[in-house]
């Protein structure tokens, strides 16, 4: 399918904004009125679009129509992995869920789980039929190419995840973290923002820079990776090989470490398990918990300092030490900042999507890449 760009920008606008008016969409896409209804008139016809019931309106003049996905229209699916569980779900112009497919997993070999991913990514093509466009993939390591992924918490070395959906015509993978920060700055904390900086805390620590809605990908599309940044302890080994590496400080390894405990299998679900113990009075957790997000708080101000963002959003774990303890991640974080910073420094916050962020992200990817072939 091929569409005017008048067309797709309408499109791209009501996902953006669901339940935009006729009118609204003509101020924003800087087009008459009459254009506006031949545009939507178009899109309506082709099953992109629907028209729901006319908005309420003050002024005098005939009514205007809000805007929505059609009910029978294109959806994309979207697949996260973390390191114990796994969803695919199929969602609509706007971001809404219409489907979806859960399961839980004790890591293990790659074809396996994937070949169980991959069922329900068929199983979902077979209930939705055409109306199924694409497959985004959010998975908790590095990707490379948009497909080959390293996730040392999950032992897998260059595991292609294109495998979920071998001939797909729209198919993008992307690291959780990355693709949380997508979605913040998308439909979450950061979605005002121009810089927004995303940081994601589960087994380890990533998260990227958006700037101006995109993602400051790097070279090879890897940038992010800022629980590598040498700012935890040298005497700690990371699993990515690296001495020292700052998630090693701040996750839920950090945390058994400090409490002299076995080191955890789910180091998610073991650090909010130290949050709920330091809620509950126990001294050691509580300052256990303390001494974490102060050094999350330090280095979310070197990053501060070094990428200029508007705003910081937390994710997952992140977002609980920030709950938990934020006296001692703010008092660090202001303590890292230059000088000049001080008086009005980005605020820090709680990303408001929590643990859909990456596959809301892994969603948007897809529609953005519909975008653009729909232009061509």
């Amino acid at each position: 399918m091929q569409l005017a760009d008048r067309a797709v920008a309408m499109l791209a606008a009501v996902h953006a904004r669901p339940g935009l008016t006729r009118a609204e969409a003509s101020r924003l896409l800087g087009i008459g009125t009459g254009g506006a209804a031949e545009v939507v008139g178009t899109l309506v016809a082709a099953g992109l679009l629907a028209e729901g019931l006319p908005a309420p309106t003050p002024a005098r003049g005939r009514p205007t129509r809000r805007l929505t996905a059609h009910p029978e229209g294109p959806v994309v699916l979207a697949a996260a992995i973390s390191h114990v569980s796994w969803q695919v779900d199929a969602v609509e112009l706007g971001g809404a869920s219409v489907d979806g497919v859960v399961g839980r997993h004790e890591g293990g070999a790659a074809p396996v789980l994937l070949t169980e991913i991959g069922d329900a990514v068929h199983e979902l093509r077979r209930r939705l039929g055409d109306r199924v466009q694409g497959l985004g993939v959010s998975a908790p390591g590095v990707v490379v190419a948009e497909r080959y992924v390293d996730a040392v918490s999950l032992g897998w070395t260059g595991v292609d995840l294109a495998t979920l959906w071998p001939d797909a015509d729209l198919f993008v993978a992307d690291n959780d973290a990355t693709l949380a920060a997508l979605a913040e700055s998308r439909r979450g904390a950061a979605a005002d923002a121009r810089a927004a900086l995303h940081l994601r805390v589960d087994a380890g620590l990533g998260g990227a820079l958006v700037d101006a809605g995109r993602l400051v990908g790097g070279a090879r599309g890897t940038a992010g990776e800022f629980g590598h940044l040498p700012l935890g302890d040298p005497a700690v080994r990371c699993p990515c090989g690296a001495a020292g590496c700052w998630g090693t400080a701040v996750d839920g390894g950090a945390l058994a470490r400090l409490l002299h405990e076995p080191a955890p299998a789910d180091p998610a679900g073991y650090a909010r398990s130290v949050v709920d113990r330091a809620g509950d009075g126990e001294a050691a957790a509580s300052a256990a918990v303390r001494a974490v997000a102060t050094a999350l708080g330090r280095g979310i101000g070197g990053l501060v300092n070094a990428l200029d963002p508007d705003v910081v959003t937390l994710g997952d774990v992140a977002a609980d030490l920030l709950a938990a303890a934020p006296v001692a991640l703010e008092r660090s974080y202001r303590d890292g900042l230059m000088q000049f910073r001080r008086a009005a420094p980005p605020p820090v916050v709680p990303a408001t999507l929590g643990e859909i962020g990456p596959l809301v992200g892994a969603a948007e990817r897809v529609w953005d890449r519909w975008w653009a072939a729909l232009r061509r």
